[in-house]
């Protein structure tokens, strides 16, 4: 585990993560081809079964990928290795495009995209609550689903409830309250 090793490490997700434009998704056959084809770390077998569990926890899955590769083939230095490499490139990207939108942030080019931003993050959220309260509807109905975004709106907005507090009693209630679907698995057990 020299310095060999750890600068191996550290090329290998720095240029993934450099060249992964559009994200984890698009960095994943780049990490494969350094790990299992360019430094032959894991076997195609080995690096799919990293991808399957990588795929079922929460977070970025180009760090996740990262920090267990790294810590299997460098331990915990590897694993800091590789996670610096893999976040470093977003950093300095980063960096890079808040001083140029801070120097030129009265611009009306860098207004106008700012602006223009605005509406598709709109959309693209309101779409995701959409889904939610589709997929709720089939297990809830209707009638609660809208009754429960009606209250959570009202407790958020009007009253002011941390968004904590306000999911903790959704899950609560979730708990305690029989869907239609559970009475029926209930019925059938009987």
């Amino acid at each position: 585990m020299g310095f060999a090793l750890q600068k191996d490490i550290f090329i290998s997700f720095f240029r993934a993560g450099m060249l992964g434009y559009g994200g984890g998704p698009a960095t994943i056959p780049l990490v494969h081809k350094e790990v299992v084809d360019t430094y032959g770390w894991l076997s195609d077998e080995e690096f799919s079964d990293v991808l399957a569990i990588g795929n079922s926890l929460p977070g970025p899955i180009m760090t996740k990928m990262a920090g267990y590769i790294g810590y299997r083939i460098g331990g915990y230095v590897g694993l800091t290795t590789a996670l610096a490499a893999t976040v470093l490139p977003t950093v300095l990207i980063m960096i890079a495009l808040i001083s140029v939108l801070i120097n030129y942030r009265d611009s009306p080019v860098v207004q106008g995209m700012t602006n223009a931003i605005a509406p598709v993050v709109g959309v693209m959220l309101f779409m995701l609550a959409y889904n939610f309260l589709r997929r709720s509807q089939g297990d809830l109905g209707w009638p609660v689903v809208i009754g429960l975004s009606v209250v959570s709106l009202i407790a958020f907005e009007l009253i002011g409830l941390h968004p904590a507090i306000l999911i903790a009693a959704l899950i609560i209630y979730a708990l305690v309250k029989k869907t239609p679907s559970s009475e029926a698995k209930e019925g059938d057990a009987s």
